[in-house]
């Protein structure tokens, strides 16, 4: 099951990869210069209502996808001992690294990176709670997959989450065709082979940017490929709830799009539009937006 991306640590591959999405210089050893992974999507004028629009693919039956459990640590929670969204994140990244491991698809499909995460608290968890969690592919095509993960513990939490994962060539640093092996193993829990990527997010931030915030970044943001890790968009995002609380109240949906790569060096700026109910966030470096992310009561 895929996890492996250019926001998270990862498996050193037989071969050394292209460098991946967003470096405009030429990869080491080729002739090819570095392209952006995906395409940056369409703006969309209009944000769409996340849920009233959007729902996330039901558990398959019990004892189909890949369990795994884990403690609660400290430095994943905020000062109520809540589980972060960032936290959060992290565990996403970790379980699919262990669910390849587990399959050996570590060897075969090593390299991939997250488009959007969607996170649903439903009841939160809660330090120092051991949290179970359980993945497993909702839909995928023959070069992504959408993967649920569901977050429960023995005190009643339950986080319902879902990331959309594009596999990447470890020669050309593009998009590649998933193994025969792999899809086979995806598609034990779906029948959906067709998935197509839509942005759920609005693309276009507001006009006016008197009251854009400098987000700095640090060497820890940073990973093997020079590109901001998939958590740390997540810190942005809990820093400003900081003054939204009640969006925090459960139930909840945070979601994360990425549109292309944020680099160390790169100046970002974070824009927002806080309408009362919902919290939107565009990450900026210069005038492009590089990602965008949304809070609202589900």
């Amino acid at each position: 099951m895929p996890n492996k991306h250019h926001h998270a640590n990862r498996v050193t591959p037989r071969r050394r990869p292209a460098r991946i999405a967003g470096d405009t210089r030429r990869t080491e050893g080729t002739n090819v210069p570095s392209e952006q992974i995906v395409p940056t999507a369409q703006p969309v004028t209009t944000a769409q209502p996340v849920t009233a629009a959007h729902s996330l693919a039901p558990a398959p039956p019990h004892g189909q996808g890949f369990a795994t459990s884990r403690p609660i640590r400290t430095g994943d929670v905020d000062t109520a001992y809540r589980l972060r969204l960032d936290g959060i994140a992290r565990y996403l990244q970790d379980i699919g690294t262990d669910n390849l491991a587990a399959h050996g698809f570590d060897r075969t499909d090593p390299l991939w990176i997250v488009r959007r995460t969607v996170i649903d608290v439903r009841r939160p968890a809660v330090w120092p709670d051991r949290i179970h969690l359980r993945r497993w592919c909702a839909a995928h095509s023959t070069r992504w997959s959408a993967m649920r993960v569901q977050m429960t513990n023995d005190k009643d939490a339950l986080i319902e989450t879902e990331g959309f994962w594009i596999n990447i060539g470890t020669d050309t640093g593009m998009p590649a065709r998933i193994s025969e092996q792999l899809l086979a193993d995806l598609s034990r829990t779906t029948d959906e082979h067709r998935l197509k990527w839509k942005p759920w997010l609005s693309a276009t931030p507001p006009d006016t940017d008197e009251d854009d915030r400098t987000f700095h970044l640090r060497a820890t943001d940073i990973d093997p490929f020079n590109h901001v890790n998939n958590t740390t968009y997540w810190h942005v995002v809990e820093e400003y709830l900081t003054d939204r609380p009640d969006l925090l109240e459960p139930p909840y949906r945070a979601v994360v799009e990425h549109l292309s790569p944020i680099l160390a060096r790169d100046h970002v700026r974070i824009r927002t539009r806080d309408d009362g109910t919902t919290l939107s966030l565009w990450f900026l470096v210069a005038d492009e937006v590089r990602a965008v992310a949304r809070v609202e009561k589900l």
